[in-house]
């Protein structure tokens, strides 16, 4: 076999082995307030998602009530005349 996934196995526990970087501050901080503001975001396009959702559909609903599309049109011929 090859001894390239070897050099890869001890180049990673080269890494492990050595000294870690420290950690900024303020990380743990900056990823939370982050993660909250993606949530915020998440949840207002949601809502507005929802409230378009609803405000197509009454109109929709409005809409047939006042045309009635389920309903034939009134004819504009008149039915032929006969007996006369």
């Amino acid at each position: 076999m090859s001894t390239f996934p070897d050099r890869k196995a001890a180049r990673v526990r080269e890494l492990m082995e050595g000294p870690h970087p420290t950690v900024p501050v303020g990380l743990a901080a900056a990823a939370a307030a982050r993660g909250d503001r993606l949530l915020r975001r998440r949840r207002a396009l949601r809502r507005f998602g929802w409230t378009v959702l609803c405000a197509a559909a009454l109109a929709f609903t409005v809409w047939a009530a006042l045309t009635r599309p389920w309903a034939t049109p009134p004819s504009d011929v008149s039915p032929p005349l006969e007996g006369w």
